[in-house]
């Protein structure tokens, strides 16, 4: 039988009695400030005390609370003081411009927006900072007991191709990522992870971080290569994750070959695909094993490899879907593809999201939060998949290989390329640290493809010709780029994916250039 879903709160209390003076959240000591650190214990305490001043604000069941906060103690005590409270946070990263950040605070019609210090954002509600939340009062409210499909948890699409989305999550779907954390994460752990806390990646899985008893060890902003070695070293870390990139530049740390890494027992990679040397280089750095795991906001949860996989899975596919995840590969009529068969990826479990938000608003003196079941169904069908907008096909051993998105594909004198099989030949060249490719316009093919590449240190800037000639016995010819452009960085967005709007002029420029 599977067992009772246990909210927000009630994990609070289990976390404190059972894992008391374990540390909870660890932020590292910086040029600016000394090491912090809250166990479960003192987390509880310190929730129980924001919660009773977000209700003396007004802050009832069912209000949102609105969050434009780095990832920090202060964070995460007030998004679990607001679930005390039966109320749901909407965490907006502070690294959105204030435009942005103005717009989705309007659309969540917060009772109260908490910010950083020295942080100024609009609002019609009260804007407060974390050390103004103190209560007036002796008395301490009691933790609301909110039911299984009550909303938790609004959590922002990265908006790399449209308006940002916000999708709402339950308790019941904060349960079921809990259920399907496998290797990641086991009672005890200390988990370094770059992603700023606004994302999916902690606003659901905070749940199994209190029941696991799991430290987080938050990655001082901005992240620095030099910095991620010495924390892992320092804060006995367990469970390190990073994106391709950010593994990359550790690799390439003088520190990390005499760095105390004995506590270290996984390293998790996502996002983008690394060289199996690459892979290999790095189990071999840190001495555990790498898997790779993938999911988008809507899922929450999806796919992953495990340690016993060998490199070239790790470096070629995302896996098999993890416990409590469905997954199939379909063409364009829905129909299931066959094993090497590309088609779009689309994923089920009851962590997916309920829906895309569309109004809040009060009604009767409660806060009600509308979904846009429209906008909904483009991403969420009737039979509860998600259309991930990926696109992969599956090995015969059940694995999962991403080629790209529909949103990337593009189309060279009629032939389809997927912008991820390029990039991935890319990478295998030494010369090339990342790469990301874009199709732009051109008046005689349609659409040429153009390879952004940042170069390892030290390396001579290739011609295209060398280029196409490394790729040559990796991918087709209408594949290879027909143009190329070096940057010192791939520029990212707030969630930290490659921003593909702002290469594309550029991309577009040399693409013009090369007919001329």
């Amino acid at each position: 039988m599977t067992p009772p879903v246990r909210t927000l709160p009630e994990l609070v209390a289990f976390a404190a009695e059972t894992f008391g003076e374990r540390e909870a959240y660890v932020q590292p000591a910086t040029a600016e400030r000394p090491r912090q650190i809250v166990t479960f214990a003192a987390l509880a305490d310190q929730i129980h005390d924001r919660a009773t001043a977000l209700a003396e604000l007004g802050v009832e069941r069912g209000d949102v609370v609105a969050l434009v906060m780095a990832s920090s103690i202060e964070y995460a005590t007030t998004y679990l003081a607001a679930a005390h409270l039966g109320a749901v946070t909407s965490g907006i990263n502070p690294r959105l411009g204030a435009l942005q950040q103005r717009e989705l605070v309007e659309r969540v019609a917060p009772a109260i927006v908490v910010v950083d210090s020295g942080m100024t954002v609009e609002a019609s509600c009260p804007v407060r900072v974390p050390e103004a939340l103190q209560p007036t009062s002796s008395h301490r409210v009691d933790a609301v007991h909110v039911h299984d499909d009550e909303p938790v948890a609004i959590v922002w699409t990265s908006g790399t191709t449209a308006r940002p989305k916000g999708a709402l999550f339950t308790t019941a779907c904060l349960d079921a990522v809990s259920r399907g954390v496998d290797v990641l994460g086991v009672t005890g752990d200390r988990r370094l992870s770059p992603l700023p806390f606004a994302h999916v990646g902690y606003m659901t899985r905070v749940a199994s971080e209190l029941q696991l008893g799991i430290t987080t060890v938050i990655t001082p902003t901005p992240w620095s290569a030099a910095e991620a070695v010495a924390i892992m070293s320092t804060e006995r870390i367990t469970v390190a994750q990073g994106v391709p990139t950010q593994w990359a530049l550790v690799l390439a740390q003088p520190a990390l070959v005499t760095a105390d890494l004995t506590s270290l027992r996984i390293a998790g990679t996502g996002a983008a695909k690394m060289p199996a040397t690459r892979v290999a280089a790095l189990r071999a750095a840190l001495g555990v094993p790498v898997v790779v795991r993938y999911t988008s906001t809507e899922s929450s949860l999806g796919c992953g490899t495990t340690p016993g996989d060998p490199d070239a899975v790790v470096a070629r596919t995302v896996g098999r879907p993890v416990a409590g995840v469905e997954r199939v590969v379909v063409n364009d009529d829905g129909v299931p593809c066959p094993p090497g068969v590309v088609g779009q990826v689309w994923l089920r479990s009851s962590a997916s999201m309920v829906g895309y938000i569309d109004v809040v608003e009060r009604v009767n003196g409660r806060t009600v939060i509308h979904i846009d079941h429209e906008l909904t169904a483009t991403t969420k069908d009737a039979e509860g998949w998600i259309h991930t907008s990926d696109l992969g096909r599956v090995d015969e051993e059940g694995n999962l290989e991403l080629v790209g998105r529909l949103q990337e594909l593009y189309q060279r004198g009629g032939y389809n390329v997927y912008p991820a099989e390029v990039e991935e030949a890319l990478r295998t060249m030494e010369i090339v640290a990342d790469a990301c490719v874009l199709g732009v316009d051109d008046d005689v093919l349609g659409e040429v493809g153009v390879a952004c590449v940042v170069l390892t240190s030290g390396a001579v800037a290739p011609t295209l010709a060398e280029i196409r000639e490394a790729l040559s016995p990796l991918v087709a010819d209408y594949k290879r780029p027909d143009a190329v452009v070096v940057v010192d960085a791939l520029p990212l967005t707030a969630m930290s994916k490659v921003d593909r709007a702002a290469l594309r002029p550029l991309a577009q420029t040399a693409a013009d250039r090369r007919r001329r």
